[in-house]
């Protein structure tokens, strides 16, 4: 299988389908539907049933071949790749054997060292994929797509393999939060589903942040410097003195587990006018409620000071703790710990530190947990990815199938 992984991956990886958050309409590029397409013709060519909607949702079944009631279950990942780093031209390149040295990544200074990147040590004398240095690699998440692919192909290879009914779902946008946006969760008719979309090896994870965007504007007065005394107002200063009254450890470079946190990932600007673009991250509730509201107590604050208000924000809620709709189902946590302890995976259950198209299809009605796909070091050119844990993951989806058709308790 791993020969067919690597085959698979580096065609898929080679499509380019960055995502564009500027962009309005879905998908958000046009680029996304090379892949769509393609794996449309795949499913096709393995004999499913498939439906490719306006909105780049492409949806896929392979029918049950037993005869009493099962429930069905779903597969997703997502066809886009990061806007954060160039993603033309990928030139995947394959280790053999990984030994653990320095890795050079094709003839640019960037290189792969475990001094840098600890998470290599679990990775030694695995084949991975790595990048030549110029783009990200695209694993996140066309590993998991091909890991549903090779599931499936396998599947129906093996008729003798009992299942139920499985739906296949490959979505658009799930890099700039907009996946779940136009998924219909009715048409889609599945009871629940697991997002491949994890990255370390064992990742079974079900709790997600809360998760909202902050839009703070700051306007300035910009007069002669010479002649500026009480009338200048800097916006640039204002964003300064904004994001200075904020709590400076609670920031994703010095948060872990269940902490949350407060990221500036823009601030551009001059002195006539400002913008910072945070996100706003927590897994309790109530510290995500108090966080929006400080925010807001700050910008409050500021503006006491000036008689024109300089300082607007606007906060949009993204997503929810996934973990809240999953729990009252514990069935659907309950079935890949035993496919992990078959297969003697190590579950790792802690919660998410990022986003899944899960947090939102949760709340939709359709419980989906998100499962390790073995890559790591997303969105830059230092991502990989293991084929020998991608085998695994492999492993894992058809264990899930498996356990629901001997699992008499769900018919």
């Amino acid at each position: 299988m791993k020969k067919d992984l690597i085959e698979r991956l580096t065609r898929y990886v080679k499509i380019d389908t960055q995502s564009n958050p500027e962009s309005t309409t879905t998908p958000s590029t046009e680029k996304q539907w090379d892949l769509l397409n393609l794996l449309d013709q795949e499913l096709k060519a393995f004999g499913l049933e498939t439906e490719l909607d306006d909105n780049g949702y492409l949806f896929a079944t392979l029918e049950s071949n037993v005869s009493r009631p099962l429930p069905t279950v779903g597969f997703l990942a997502h066809v886009d790749t990061s806007p954060d780093f160039n993603a033309s031209n990928v030139n995947p390149q394959i280790i053999d054997k990984y030994d653990g040295e320095t890795i050079q990544l094709g003839e640019t200074n960037r290189t792969l060292t475990q001094a840098q990147f600890p998470l290599l040590k679990a990775v030694e004398g695995h084949t991975l994929m790595v990048t030549d240095g110029t783009s990200l690699l695209g694993a996140d998440d066309k590993a998991g797509i091909t890991e549903i692919m090779e599931a499936v192909k396998y599947l129906t290879e093996h008729p003798e393999i009992e299942h139920g009914r499985i739906r296949i779902a490959f979505t658009p946008d799930e890099e700039i939060g907009k996946g779940p946006h136009a998924f219909d969760v009715e048409r889609f008719g599945a009871d629940f589903a697991y997002t491949m979309d994890g990255s370390e090896y064992g990742e079974l994870q079900y709790e997600s942040f809360n998760a909202a965007e902050a839009k703070v504007i700051c306007h300035g007065v910009n007069v002669h410097p010479g002649s500026a005394k009480n009338t200048l107002v800097n916006a640039i200063l204002l964003g300064q003195q904004f994001n200075a009254l904020l709590p400076q450890n609670e920031v994703p470079e010095r948060t872990e587990g269940y902490e949350g946190f407060y990221h500036l990932m823009q601030f551009q600007g001059d002195v006539e006018r400002a913008q910072l673009q945070y996100i706003i991250r927590d897994h309790d509730k109530t510290n995500f409620e108090l966080r929006k509201k400080r925010m807001i107590e700050i910008k409050s604050d500021i503006n006491s000071h000036y008689e024109d208000d300089p300082i607007e924000i606007e906060i949009n809620d993204q997503y929810y703790n996934m973990g809240e709709k999953i729990e009252a189902q514990p069935h659907v946590i309950e079935i890949p710990k035993r496919v992990f302890k078959t297969l003697d995976i190590p579950a790792n259950t802690e919660p998410i530190r990022g986003g899944t198209d899960g947090s939102q299809l949760s709340y939709k009605g359709l419980p989906t947990p998100n499962i390790f796909t073995g890559c790591a070091n997303f969105h830059g050119p230092y991502e990989y990815a293991s084929i020998d844990i991608m085998e695994k993951s492999v492993e894992v989806i058809l264990g899930i199938v498996k356990e629901i058709a001997k699992d008499d308790t769900l018919a």
